[in-house]
């Protein structure tokens, strides 16, 4: 049976109203809250974790990946929301829980760190010991129960982006909560630096006072960290109150929700490889992923020790770089999108992501704090429409038999690459320490490596047809579905 009879013969689903543009915005809710999370974790841990208690930024840069590479679990957790029901749910049971569960461990992480800190500074600095060592397995441990609750709750989220929209409004749909993401950044960094701001710029600089910072440190980002976990998790509540039962076109797509049992794990990974487009367009996801994330664990460490800046002030970057892909988000998903087309405009965006990362290294060279933030508005936008576009093409490449299988594998290659990008960059800093002649180059090697990758995106990009996957994939895993099911 082909997806399009499976489709067209549930009639009533044509009745079925259309997400308006109030909802997308509640919707996008959620998304701010995901960034809102990311600015703690990406936005002030590293910063903490590499300068104020001065562990080594490879290791860094691992640590906060082990929440990225648990992104396997996204296919599972996809397969299991499109199967798998609870509370009568497919998707906003998953969000909640999933939601409660990384809210509470974003708060046991740093709870860690400082135990970890207090053996540091025992040791009088940074040493490869049974007691650090032992911290950081933990501090790796809790990150990856972080980043399993995020996958779960993520992936939920945007499968129901696929149930709840069609092909004519989902670039909208993705504008607008994509939009919100940015919001979220914004404002996480703007909540993160005020209760930051207790430093002063000669505690947060000075290593020789180290010890003074860190005390005053750990209750500003206690605080921190109680505070906007729990805003998160009321904004997942509210975002995805309702969405589901009076807007998901799930249940007259998918051939799986009376025969759920039958979906097995196995069955998901061979719809997954039932086209070779399929493997395509991951390869090109996780190669974008990587030149858009690279600079993600150094960027507060460049703004400190080249520009200077302190630890409330280098948060603040992340207002800079928000309000450009903001601005993008919204004129990619409502005019350049519809004009350009989805894959035109990725490769505009690849372009100009490469340009804006060389941007930022040079930025180094003047220590000029202005123009680096002026590098990040660029290098936001150009990451909006980017990202804008690559998401409406992500969501055009999901069959809505098993649109929760297929974002899980979005998922998958976008945060496998994020948590390379993460801990690549952390090591090619500290190769770039000890290879160049200075500070400057070291970071600038990163940028580089950022624009060289984004080239790449456009040559694999270059290869997808889109159309071949719409057409004989679709027919292929309807094949497969029927067959799984008799």
């Amino acid at each position: 049976m082909a997806s399009g009879d499976l489709f067209d013969s549930q009639g009533n689903s044509l009745a079925m109203p259309k997400v308006n543009v109030l909802t997308m915005f509640r919707l996008g809710l959620f998304q701010m809250g995901l960034s809102m999370m990311s600015i703690l974790t990406l936005g002030v841990l590293n910063r903490v974790m590499i300068q104020e208690i001065a562990i080594p930024a490879t290791l860094v840069g691992a640590v906060l990946a082990i929440q990225l590479f648990v992104s396997p679990s996204r296919v599972w957790f996809g397969q299991m929301s499109d199967a798998k029901p609870i509370w009568g749910y497919h998707r906003t049971a998953y969000v909640w829980v999933g939601a409660a569960i990384f809210a509470v461990a974003s708060f046991l992480a740093v709870q860690v760190l400082w135990q970890l800190n207090t053996v540091v500074s025992s040791a009088g600095g940074w040493a490869w010991t049974t007691q650090t060592m032992s911290w950081i397995a933990l501090l790796a441990l809790v990150f990856a129960l972080y980043g399993l609750a995020i996958c779960a709750s993520s992936t939920a989220f945007a499968a129901l982006l696929v149930d709840i929209s069609e092909e004519d409004n989902r670039s909208k749909v993705v504008g607008v909560v994509w939009s919100m993401l940015l919001v979220g950044i914004i404002v996480g960094a703007i909540i993160s630096s005020s209760l930051l701001k207790q430093l002063t710029p000669e505690a947060a600089i000075a290593q020789e006072a180290l010890a003074e910072p860190i005390a005053t440190l750990q209750a500003s980002v206690n605080r921190l960290f109680l505070i906007v976990p729990a805003i998160v998790f009321a904004l997942a509540i509210i975002a995805t109150f309702g969405v589901e039962k009076k807007y998901s076109r799930y249940t007259t797509r998918s051939t799986a929700i009376n025969r759920e049992d039958s979906i097995t794990l196995g069955a998901a990974w061979r719809i997954l490889t039932a086209s070779p487009q399929t493997g395509l367009f991951f390869t090109f996801l996780v190669v974008m992923t990587l030149g858009l994330f690279m600079q993600d664990p150094i960027l507060e460490p460049y703004a400190g020790q080249v520009f200077r800046m302190p630890l409330a002030e280098s948060t603040k970057l992340n207002v800079f770089y928000g309000t450009g892909t903001l601005i993008a988000f919204g004129v990619g998903g409502f005019l350049i999108v519809p004009r350009l087309g989805k894959q035109r405009t990725i490769r505009l965006g690849c372009m100009l992501v490469a340009l804006c990362a060389g941007l930022l290294g040079i930025s180094g060279f003047s220590a000029n704090p202005a123009l680096l933030k002026l590098a990040l508005v660029l290098f936001g936008l150009a990451t909006g429409i980017l990202t804008t576009a690559a998401v409406t093409l992500m969501l055009d490449l999901t069959a809505p038999e098993t649109s929760g299988t297929f974002i899980g594998a979005w998922g998958l290659a976008q945060s496998v690459a994020r948590g390379t990008a993460v801990a690549a960059g952390g090591a090619i800093l500290d190769v770039g320490r000890k290879l160049l002649p200075n500070l400057v180059l070291a970071y600038g090697l990163v940028f580089a490596l950022e624009a060289a990758l984004m080239l790449l995106a456009i040559w694999f990009l270059n290869r997808l047809n889109v159309r071949e996957f719409q057409t004989n994939a679709k027919q292929a895993i309807a094949s497969i579905l029927q067959s799984e099911l008799d």
